[in-house]
């Protein structure tokens, strides 16, 4: 089972910057797609960025521009990071994780880190 750790988040003023760090733990499966959602209060969970075994990312059309995704595979790590953050920004970002073991296929949730936008 990969379990994902997440780091990164915290408190930060309109128009500053943050990278978000997520971590896999096993090296024995093949994770496939790594990727963040947010979820502010009261909305529903959306994709922020996410990448790619084979390095294609996608991103939230609200992030375009501002946010970068990276993985170092040899790791198992992907970070997240956030330029010119606005409060709408603000929301608890979790790591997802899409991987696989011989025919099994699986995903796994990181636990969630709070990024408050505000000044």
């Amino acid at each position: 089972q990969v379990q994902l750790v997440e780091s990164g988040g915290g408190l930060v003023q309109p128009g500053g910057s943050l990278t978000l760090t997520c971590a896999a733990s096993e090296s024995r499966y093949i994770i496939d797609t790594m990727g963040w959602y947010r979820q502010a209060p009261g909305k529903q969970r959306d994709l922020v960025a996410r990448i790619s075994i084979g390095g294609s990312t996608n991103y939230g059309d609200s992030v375009k521009g501002r946010f970068t995704i990276s993985r170092d595979y040899a790791k198992n790590t992907v970070y997240l990071e956030m330029n010119n953050l606005k409060p709408e920004d603000t929301g608890v970002y979790y790591c997802h994780a899409d991987w696989r073991i011989a025919i099994n296929r699986e995903d796994t949730w990181g636990q969630g880190t709070q990024v408050t936008v505000s000044s």
